[in-house]
């Protein structure tokens, strides 16, 4: 029996004794689901790097996102610089276990629903729990920052 691989997001939430779910799924299998969220990182006038939950099915509102982080305007960062920034490759990017803490903030309507899902940090991976147990291992907004 092969022992499962951890994620620096799993380890976190572990080291926090926060309860979730892991769930696999194949790559080319696209998981479209209402309580899935993409992770976004961005940054801003400043040069403040900032990182923003979303559900799958909308856009990151730029100038709501500025707003919310008090920012004169914001944009995404480049594809290439996500690995050296966060540790985690486009597809795979979770807003738990970067290789520094970004200011978060995760969309209001995260708050409407049971559970949400992200990646776990990994391609493949997605992690499942709610607001309440991630408030166990990070500090982050909830905004209205979706189109």
């Amino acid at each position: 029996m092969s022992k499962e691989i951890k994620t620096n997001a799993m380890r976190l939430l572990d080291s926090k004794k926060a309860v979730y779910t892991m769930h696999e799924y194949e790559p080319d299998v696209a998981m479209r689901q209402e309580n899935l969220f993409k992770t976004l990182v961005t940054v801003g006038k400043s040069k403040e790097h900032y990182v923003f939950v979303v559900p799958i099915e909308r856009e990151l509102d730029l100038k709501k996102a500025a707003k919310a982080v008090g920012e004169k305007n914001i944009e995404m960062i480049k594809e290439r610089e996500l690995l050296p920034l966060t540790g985690y490759v486009h597809g795979g990017c979770s807003p738990l276990g970067m290789k520094k803490f970004f200011k978060t903030t995760f969309d209001k309507s995260a708050e409407e629903r049971p559970y949400i899902m992200f990646s776990g940090g990994r391609i493949g991976k997605q992690i499942e729990t709610t607001l309440d147990e991630l408030r166990k291992v990070i500090e982050f907004a909830v905004e209205d920052i979706s189109k």
